[in-house]
């Protein structure tokens, strides 16, 4: 590969190298049709001569290129393209600023626990939704986990994945071999519970600014990653809470009957974890955010994905005891759920009803093409937290979103029918028993 810099590659124009490895380059690059920035991958050949190599080769860009456009989720690299040319093949993916994860893994200079946690908790998220599309990574280190904000996250690098559907896919030994596991070592067949180990080996390395096993050659490393027990990261850094000793070494548990089953288990710990570390007061964390929505019965055919996308269009509010969210007459936009607290309904002083956690409320209007009058008053009772959606927001969201509120609304509609009518039948009954 040459280290000169190309001006194009195939439609894309190129502004500048961003990094390079062993067998590739990245530039960032102008997508002029979408007039957006991208990343573009550009993987050299290998040797002709070396038909195993330029067959490894060939194999690991063909994992990630049929990944184009499949893996949708906030948490990992988006694939927009991919082409095979002469000498090289490349990948169009999206650029993300802010680095890798590599940065943050020397004792001088970890992250704060509580980002640390929340970092790790949606790399969880994302991995257990590439599981659920049938990928597994196999690859999780630090230098594949990209910052793209404060606390957000991307996972990258898909070229060593395992595809449950596609037998070309498996590629024994392709991986780092200091976040390997046991079963990749000894060439057993990974599940998601391979990444799950990884990304024990991850966390670790942030919480303590070194690796759980360090050997003097590759072989010496292996031995202890299959054999030897890990040291808990508290030994190392005896401040940590015992919560998160407790989560890395299970993540990292040799034996699969002991490492988490599922990563569902592995994220409930860490958000678990997350509520007994010193947060600023009044925040609210993402990780919070939609550990909340998740348990909601409203949300409950919500993907991941759509809950990650609901929370980037929503606002999260909290508002004190007596605050007026929505006033009779007014033609205020939007809608709310309540996530925590109790809220009163009210009409023309009158009440009507409570509402707790898992309501929502104001979602009628969503469906009027013109601004309407609010027929009812809602007033926290106690202190209370919201997700306020503006109904312009989510008329230009995805369709995948839209369909899921709008079911949604559906539901609730009906139960409220249904629940109206059993009231009915309920006032009913005494006074026709009476009558009799």
């Amino acid at each position: 590969m040459s280290d000169k810099l190309p001006e194009k590659i195939g439609k894309y124009r190129v502004l500048r190298e961003l990094g390079r490895g062993a067998t590739s380059h990245v530039y960032l690059a102008e997508d002029a049709f979408r007039d957006r920035e991208v990343a573009i991958k550009v993987v050299r050949s290998a040797n002709a001569t070396d038909t195993d190599l330029s067959r490894r080769y060939k194999r690991v860009f063909m994992n990630e290129a049929a990944l184009a456009g499949k893996l949708n989720h906030p948490h990992i690299v988006a694939i927009y393209d991919a082409a095979t040319e002469d000498e090289s093949s490349y990948l169009v993916m999206e650029r993300v600023d802010g680095g890798t994860l590599d940065q943050y893994c020397a004792p001088d200079t970890l992250l704060p626990l509580e980002r640390l946690v929340e970092i790790v908790f949606k790399a969880s998220i994302a991995l257990d939704y590439a599981h659920r599309q049938g990928v597994i990574h196999c690859d999780i280190k630090p230098a594949n986990i990209l910052i793209a904000g404060e606390t957000d996250i991307k996972i990258s690098d898909f070229g060593a994945a395992y595809f449950g559907n596609a037998e070309h896919t498996f590629l024994t030994g392709v991986g780092s071999p200091a976040y390997m596991s046991p079963e990749q070592i000894q060439e057993r067949q990974v599940t998601h519970q391979t990444d799950i180990y990884s990304l024990g080996v991850v966390m670790y390395q942030l919480l303590t600014g070194r690796l759980p096993f360090q050997g003097s050659s590759r072989g010496s490393l292996l031995y202890q990653i299959v054999n030897i027990d890990a040291v808990p990261p508290s030994v190392i850094r005896p401040a940590l809470p015992p919560a998160l000793d407790r989560i890395v070494m299970k993540a990292m548990a040799k034996p699969l009957s002991e490492r988490y089953a599922t990563w569902m288990d592995f994220s409930r710990d860490l958000a678990q974890a997350f509520k007994h570390l010193t947060l600023p007061q009044q925040s609210v964390s993402d990780t919070e955010k939609f550990t909340t929505l998740r348990a909601l019965p409203f949300f409950r055919d919500f993907r991941d994905v759509d809950l990650w996308e609901a929370l980037r269009l929503a606002r999260w509010e909290r508002v004190e005891s007596g605050h007026v969210l929505l006033e009779e007459g007014t033609t205020q936009e939007g809608f709310f759920v309540l996530t925590a607290g109790e809220i009163a309904i009210s009409r023309s002083g009158r009440p009507l009803d409570t509402g707790e956690p898992g309501h929502c409320f104001g979602n009628i209007l969503y469906f009027e093409d013109s601004p309407a009058a609010r027929t009812t008053t809602v007033t926290a009772n106690k202190e209370c937290e919201v997700l306020s959606v503006r109904a312009v927001d989510l008329r230009v969201a995805s369709d995948a979103l839209q369909m899921q509120f709008n079911r949604a609304f559906i539901r609730l509609l009906v139960h409220r029918l249904e629940h109206r009518e059993e009231r009915l039948v309920a006032d009913w009954v005494p006074e026709k028993a009476e009558a009799a």
